[in-house]
């Protein structure tokens, strides 16, 4: 129990310092592409401990204790996974059958936290927001299983992160392939879509609904969600790189290169960000049940086809 204890600290430190770096780049980034001169290094933390300072306040006729469970229990999902990838992605042989549908399950709850806060908070642009991200889980979620379908096939047949690990680590990374460079496409705008980022930012759009989801949270339980929010930062990309780009390796020049393709994915997300416009929801929902379900498909047809 000690043990797992230590485990699951150091997942959460690690993410959460890495997460807070990445969230500092991605609005450093950002500010400067609309010239102006962006945070300091230590903004985001400051601003999660100004937060953590103020007071709570629970909306009359709200649901009080699943409006103040909602943050931990999505933060909680957060450093269960990336602790599970940290584990995996240490040493690939303690991986167990079956962690990556784990992960795929844990992965959904924090946007079913912001869901949970939203319809708790009982303020119709709440719900609103938290309606707007049921449709967004219901749109992203079929590509993305498809797309992770295609790694399973290639790592042959495993359901286990270790071994799609060591299968890259013999055959080369999957997303060197036809199928796993289409399958990797479809991850980054579910991944997008997961983050709740621009061009599907549309449950938190605070120029339309003012917050959405979260427009009524303060003090701690806001901090908790931004917190959230900046360690799925690092831990999707993390996952991404397990599935299709072999993962973070600390021996030599492969720690340099794969903390290069870290910075690389999260720079795409910024590009991303900053060069489309927001979709509406119905738009959001077409793109993810249309052309990336067919891309998602396509990768898993020709994945079957490579073996």
């Amino acid at each position: 129990m000690i043990y797992l204890m230590y485990v699951l600290m150091f997942g959460f430190l690690l993410t959460a310092v890495i997460g807070l770096l990445a969230s500092w780049i991605d609005r450093k980034v950002t500010a400067r592409v609309q010239y102006r001169v962006g945070p300091p290094l230590m903004q985001p933390l400051t601003d999660i401990i100004k937060l953590l300072g103020k007071e709570t306040l629970v909306p009359v006729g709200a649901s009080k204790t699943a409006f103040l469970l909602a943050p931990l229990v999505g933060l909680a999902s957060v450093i269960l996974v990336s602790t599970l990838l940290w584990l995996n992605n240490i040493n690939p042989k303690e991986s167990f059958i079956g962690d990556l549908i784990v992960v795929v399950y844990l992965l959904t709850i924090p946007s079913v936290s912001i869901i949970m806060g939203g319809f708790a908070s009982r303020n119709p642009l709440a719900s609103l927001g938290a309606s707007r991200e049921m449709k967004l889980i219901l749109g992203y979620e079929l590509p993305f299983l498809l797309a992770i379908l295609v790694p399973v096939i290639k790592s042959g047949l495993s359901i286990r992160l270790g071994d799609m690990l060591t299968a890259q680590m013999q055959n080369g990374v999957f997303i060197g392939s036809w199928s796993g460079f289409l399958a990797w496409l479809v991850v980054i705008f579910c991944m997008q879509a997961k983050l709740g980022l621009v061009p599907f930012d549309v449950a938190e759009a605070e120029t339309e609904i003012a917050g959405g989801a979260i427009i009524e949270y303060s003090g701690p339980g806001l901090a908790v969600f931004r917190l959230m929010k900046n360690m799925l930062l690092f831990t999707l990309p993390f996952f991404v790189m397990i599935l299709f780009m072999g993962g973070l390796r600390f021996d030599g020049i492969h720690f340099l290169y794969g903390v290069l393709k870290y910075v690389g994915l999260v720079a795409l997300i910024t590009v991303i960000r900053n060069t489309n416009p927001r979709v509406r929801i119905d738009q959001a929902v077409r793109w993810f049940w249309g052309p990336m379900t067919m891309m998602a498909i396509a990768a898993v047809l020709l994945a079957i086809w490579g073996r």
